[in-house]
């Protein structure tokens, strides 16, 4: 089976995500997209995120109904820092007989390089990374810094561009701004009712 592995810290999950999502599945056949909430992004450290138990509802909630897309939650049973590798690693000794992709947004490739033993996740896993309506993803700095045996490795893939991040979502909710139509509204209502985001009173 195609495994698709979609970590980020989703908060909150919003369409650009579930775009991103689905361009990856249909490109490549995978037969299911696990969706793995981060419990403490490396690129985050020092930055306030959410509770765990919020941003998993609001996965759930925002993937409910599509029949190939999982929520995950092995990085939240890990804890520590959420290293793309030590969750690839866990993946495939738990299911040795599936290929594993890493779902990434076209400007996460560039970094690729700068992440945990970057050579073992491409050894782990075929990179998808998706155009998210930007700067197409270049991969040559990628296999220059790593090596020219990895091309096979990565991915190129597009959606349509939008241009939401979860930092302008949650701003907006700050500011008592709508965020209707950027977020399923399962998500937005979630959001409302357990009043994330809200500045302090």
């Amino acid at each position: 089976m195609k495994i698709g592995l979609f970590g980020g810290t989703f908060d909150p999950l919003h369409l650009g995500h579930l775009m991103l999502a689905e361009a990856a599945r249909e490109t490549c056949d995978l037969q299911e997209v696990w969706f793995i909430p981060a419990w403490s992004p490396p690129q985050k450290q020092g930055h306030a995120i959410s509770p765990p138990k919020h941003r998993l509802e609001m996965v759930r909630l925002g993937i409910a109904g599509h029949p190939q897309f999982r929520v995950s939650r092995i990085e939240l049973e890990r804890q520590g820092i959420s290293y793309t590798v030590d969750t690839l690693r866990q993946v495939a000794q738990a299911h040795p007989d599936d290929e594993l992709f890493l779902l990434i947004g076209g400007d996460s490739l560039h970094d690729l390089p700068t992440w945990h033993q970057p050579r073992e996740i491409l050894e782990l896993a075929t990179v998808i990374a998706v155009n998210r309506g930007r700067t197409p993803a270049d991969p040559e700095p990628v296999l220059k810094a790593l090596g020219e045996k990895y091309r096979s490795r990565i991915v190129l893939n597009t959606m349509p561009g939008v241009d939401l991040s979860a930092t302008e979502i949650r701003a907006r909710v700050a500011a008592g701004q709508s965020i209707r139509y950027q977020t399923p509204r399962s998500v937005e209502l979630y959001v409302s009712t357990h009043q994330l985001y809200r500045p302090a009173r």
